[in-house]
C-alpha cells in the first residue's frame, strides 16, 4: 500500500518505516535487511539512536552510506563502514554469537506465535508459490535479542497453521521456544500497516498493542483471522513527527523503498 491515505500527510509504508525506527534504542546492534528494515535502521542512526550500528548480510559493519543501498550486498555500503567482512563473520561471529540486539524480518506467513513462512505456499510436493526461502532469516529468528517483524496486512497471512515454518517464532507458545534450546529472545513486535502488535508475557500469543490513526481496532481483527489478543484499551501509534518525516524521505528521495510516499 503505497501513496497518503485518508488525508493524511504520510503514507502507512512511511509509517511502518518509522515504527520500525522506534523500536531501536540507542547504542543497539542492528541486523538489517534489504527493503523498509534499511529505512528504520538508518532512520534511528539520524535521530534518537545515533550510537546504534547497522550489520548488513553482505558483511558490512557500522556503516554510514550516504546514498541509498538496492541491497544488503551494495558496495554503497563500504562507505565509512567500520569493516567490510563476510557471510560467515556476520551470521557465524556476530548474529549467531549473541552480538545483534535486534534484527528485522519479513513474513509471507506469520502465526499467533510469530512463527514465520518465507519458503512456499501450498502442499510442499507441488506447491502453488514458491517463496526465496530462508536466507539469513533463520539465523535472525534464532540468534538475535529481540525480532521485529514487518509486513503488510493481509489475512492471507495470519494463519492458524503455516505451510512452512522457515523461521521460529515462539514456537508453540509459553516456554517452549526457551525448552527447544533457541537462544535468542524471539519476536518482539510485529508492524504491519494497519497497526503494532506485540506478544503476551506468559503465553506468547500475538497481542493487539496500537491501531494506527484512522483505523479501528474492528478492522484489525477482520484483516487478522487468528485468535488475537485484544486488551481493554488499545491506543493509537503516534504520528510521525516533523523530523522522522523529513528525514525518511531524505533517506529515500527517489522512493527506491518508500514509493510514491516520497513524492
Amino acid at each position: 500500500m503505497t501513496g497518503q491515505q485518508k488525508g493524511r500527510p504520510y503514507s502507512p509504508i512511511e509509517l511502518m518505516a518509522i515504527c520500525g525506527a522506534r523500536a531501536i534504542k540507542d547504542g543497539e546492534t542492528v541486523f538489517a535487511g534489504t527493503g523498509l528494515p534499511m529505512l528504520s535502521a538508518a532512520l534511528a542512526q539520524r535521530t534518537h539512536a545515533p550510537r546504534s550500528k547497522i550489520i548488513y548480510e553482505g558483511g558490512f559493519i557500522d556503516t554510514r552510506n550516504r546514498d541509498l543501498a538496492v541491497s544488503v550486498a551494495d558496495s554503497r555500503l563500504h562507505y565509512r563502514a567500520a569493516a567490510a567482512i563476510g557471510l560467515i563473520e556476520t551470521l557465524g561471529m556476530l548474529l549467531q554469537g549473541g552480538r545483534v540486539d535486534v534484527g528485522f524480518l519479513g513474513a509471507a506467513q506469520i502465526d499467533k506465535y510469530g512463527n514465520i513462512n518465507t519458503t512456499y505456499i501450498g502442499d510442499f510436493s507441488q506447491p502453488k508459490v514458491r517463496l526465496p526461502g530462508a536466507g539469513g532469516g533463520n539465523d535472525i529468528a534464532t540468534s538475535a535479542k529481540r525480532v521485529v517483524v514487518i509486513m503488510t496486512h493481509h489475512k492471507r497471512k495470519f494463519v492458524k497453521d503455516l505451510d512452512y515454518v522457515t523461521s521460529p517464532g515462539h514456537l508453540k507458545g509459553a516456554d517452549t521456544r526457551r525448552e527447544a534450546g533457541i537462544r535468542g529472545g524471539g519476536p518482539s513486535l510485529v508492524v504491519t500497516d494497519l497497526c503494532q502488535m506485540d506478544f503476551a508475557e506468559s503465553s506468547k500469543e500475538m497481542r493487539l498493542m496500537t491501531v494506527h490513526s484512522g483505523i479501528s481496532v474492528q478492522e484489525v481483527i477482520e484483516e487478522t483471522p487468528l485468535e488475537l489478543i485484544i486488551p481493554g484499551e488499545v491506543t493509537t501509534t503516534p504520528e510521525p513527527t516533523p523530523q522522522e518525516l523529513r528525514t525518511l524521505r531524505e533517506l529515500d528521495p527517489t522512493g527506491l523503498y518508500l514509493g510514491k510516499a516520497s513524492e
